[in-house]
């Protein structure tokens, strides 16, 4: 995957990040990059019908945060993923062990906050960021509405601890929001159950008390915010919100429903990306 293994931060090699994130890389080298990141509870496997339809032209790049799908698990410290920092740290080292600058970054839910942190630390890797379904901040902050109270992350916590499949499965059909769709309602469903417990718990917790509105202003590259019409996880809104604070963005509205577009439209998608490159 890369020819002369480069040191990063932590001093591990660009081989040892990208067996540690499970990055898989498609299409031909030398050409226009497409790096895809997954969101809470899932992994890479959720981009890989759209990510395949770019790699005949474009280099594809999958990966998994510590913690998520095949990723190596004895690499998660609840110290470096505290906060998203340490997820855009996560996306950062991927990117350097593969030479990626001027990429463009399609990012589902909270991975558009995570590729934000990621460009405004180091704005040469993405020209543009694609965020499907993105949020800055899930908790209600009068009078900012961010769809959740605190009681409401909290009993989603202790869902998780409980019982772990049984929140997946009253979780996954809401997300998704289609009745018509009971194949991604039994994939999310899949995904949410086989995260680990521990990463599960955490990465929750990290992920909706999260605040990144403050650095809105700062993101350095053009946005390209996909607002789905109905979503519980980011209610319509905050697409409209996103477009009057970040500097250079789009605002495209999917008329769909459901937090898990990739899945459910992946041509709508797809032909989004491809407006975008």
């Amino acid at each position: 995957m890369t020819d002369s293994p480069t040191a990063t931060r932590e001093g591990l090699s660009s081989e040892a990040i990208l067996q540690r994130n499970a990055v898989t890389v498609l299409g031909p080298d030398g050409a226009d990059t497409l790096v895809f990141a997954h969101g809470y509870g899932t992994d890479q496997s959720i981009w890989r019908r759209i990510a395949e339809g770019f790699a005949t032209d474009h280099r594809v790049v999958l990966f998994d945060y510590v913690g998520s799908g095949a990723s190596d698990i004895a690499a998660y410290d609840e110290r470096r993923y505290d906060s998203l920092q340490g997820y855009a740290d996560d996306l950062i080292e991927v990117a350097d062990a593969l030479d990626v600058r001027g990429a463009v970054l399609v990012a589902h839910s909270i991975s558009g906050m995570i590729g934000a942190l990621a460009s405004i630390r180091r704005p040469e890797l993405f020209r543009e960021i694609v965020m499907v379904c993105p949020s800055p901040r899930y908790i209600d902050d009068d009078p900012y509405v961010g769809g959740f109270s605190r009681e409401d992350v909290q009993g989603l916590l202790g869902a998780i601890e409980t019982n772990q499949p049984s929140w997946a499965s009253s979780l996954a059909p809401a997300v998704t929001a289609r009745d018509d769709r009971p194949d991604v309602v039994d994939r999310v469903r899949t995904l949410f159950t086989a995260t680990p417990q521990r990463v599960a718990v955490h990465f929750a917790r990290v992920v909706f008390f999260s605040d990144v509105r403050h650095r809105l202003a700062e993101i350095p590259v053009h946005c390209t915010v996909v607002q789905s019409e109905g979503d519980i996880i980011c209610p319509p809104h905050i697409g409209e919100y996103l477009h009057e604070r970040i500097p250079s963005n789009e605002l495209v509205k999917l008329p769909t429903a459901g937090h898990f577009v990739p899945l459910t439209e992946p041509e709508m998608i797809s032909t989004i990306i491809r407006n975008a490159l």
